[in-house]
């Protein structure tokens, strides 16, 4: 990829102004949602840097689009077969005792986030357990937020929890057990922190009056078998990552195994599959990848490291992962922090892996998880607004982000 010096103001204006519509969520006047605009930026870089479309399309970092389309059809799968419809109903049970259920909500939604898509995992838990709270007179507003953060820092426990860290894993080439052992103990701090939070925001909230509320049907029927199945792939999936082998390769003969199927119709999984998510990868990979062969990052860099601002260091790096994040959206924020801080330790990128993650809590819109738990909310005649996130988002973002300042600065990053 080459860029001329007269394209380089005209790729960095289309730069800015990719990113700064990815930062609002939206066109005025248009009806694009944020892939409608990573793409319209890419199509634009592929125009105005005049480079052929082999070369764009080499832009893309494959092995991490693979990794994603593969696990979206392993996820689907488990949900096609009643698997989340099952956990959620599990879950909803449980509201006795809220302050347990508080537990049980954070840990499950942690557990199932780290090895599958955390966007689904709150597609399918927040109606039910939304419904459950308001049948039970109890205020959802706190634990719906709960669900969302456990939903972000448990994505960070794993380097497939979400799209980010796929990415990141497949750029840096890191371990997955390594990653994991050193992830542990920040991701624990955060959901320590997230239940603590949580607590005390649910303890200042009044019941709700009594609401009629019909519970929310299963969108799926339960099939044993099939799940019995995509268990066993998914098991057999995590244990090969510990191995040698290539991750995409082995997600993609997992999600070709899902596709030979006696029950599921190949249209009803790829149905599933969050196509916008891979189409805004792709875009963004032809986006960041023409700005950075201007060279502006790079003089960038230089700048703020001039100025004293080490990207090297812990608290530097995480301050300008969660603040890019909670500014412009995790997945947009790695997709550029990843072409202006070279990945020359494990240690850079342990901490925007977890950092990215933990800053999808701080506000609304930072995160998709966070929007997708808010409309399914509403589907329940739940309104949670953005300061009642925030309220609980900002808490939960600074205590999780202190600790994992505190545990890079402790084991050297991970060095």
């Amino acid at each position: 990829m080459t860029v001329t010096m007269d394209q380089r103001p005209v790729v960095l204006a289309v730069f800015v102004l990719t990113y700064l519509g990815l930062a609002i969520g939206r066109i005025p006047g248009l009806k694009l949602n944020r892939p409608g605009i990573a793409l319209l930026g890419a199509i634009v870089m592929m125009i105005v840097s005049r480079n052929s479309t082999s070369a764009t399309v080499g832009l893309v970092n494959w092995p991490t689009i693979f990794l994603l389309f593969g696990f979206f059809v392993i996820s689907a799968q488990l949900r096609l077969s009643g698997f989340f419809d099952r956990v959620a109903v599990n879950i909803s049970a449980r509201l006795d005792v809220p302050s347990r259920f508080l537990v049980f909500l954070i840990v499950v939604t942690a557990g199932l986030s780290a090895f599958l898509n955390n966007d689904i995992v709150c597609y399918v838990l927040a109606p039910v357990v939304g419904t459950a709270l308001v049948r039970k007179r109890i205020n959802p507003v706190p634990f719906l937020i709960a669900l969302a953060a456990a939903s972000n820092i448990g994505a960070g426990a794993t380097l497939i929890g979400n799209a980010q860290n796929m990415m990141i894993s497949e750029l840096a080439g890191l371990s997955f057990a390594r990653y994991m052992l050193w992830s542990i103990v920040p991701v624990l701090l955060g959901l320590a922190a997230t239940y603590l939070v949580t607590r005390i925001g649910a303890s200042s909230c009044r019941a709700i009056p009594l609401v009629d509320v019909e519970p929310e049907a299963p969108a799926y029927p339960f099939d044993f078998y099939h799940l019995s199945k995509g268990l066993v792939v998914l098991v057999a999936v995590i244990a090969l990552f510990f191995t040698s082998l290539p991750r995409e390769v082995v997600v993609l003969v997992a999600a070709a195994i899902h596709l030979l199927s006696t029950k599921f119709k190949t249209e009803e999984l790829l149905a599933l599959v969050d196509w916008p998510v891979l189409l805004l990868f792709m875009s963004l990979f032809v986006v960041s990848g023409t700005f950075q062969a201007t060279g502006y990052g790079d003089q960038l860099v230089k700048w703020l490291e001039g100025m004293g601002f080490d990207l090297n260091r812990p608290a530097n790096e995480v301050a300008m992962t969660a603040g890019l994040t909670a500014l412009i959206n995790n997945a947009p924020a790695v997709m550029l922090l990843v072409k202006l801080v070279p990945i020359t330790h494990v240690s850079i990128a342990y901490i925007m892996a977890v950092a990215n993650s933990f800053g999808g809590n701080a506000i609304l819109t930072a995160s998709v998880a966070n929007l997708i738990v808010v409309q399914q909310a509403r589907r329940q005649g739940i309104v949670l607004s953005f300061g009642d996130f925030a309220k609980l988002g900002i808490p939960i973002t600074l205590l999780s982000l202190g600790g994992l300042i505190g545990w890079a600065l402790l084991t050297g990053g991970g060095a």
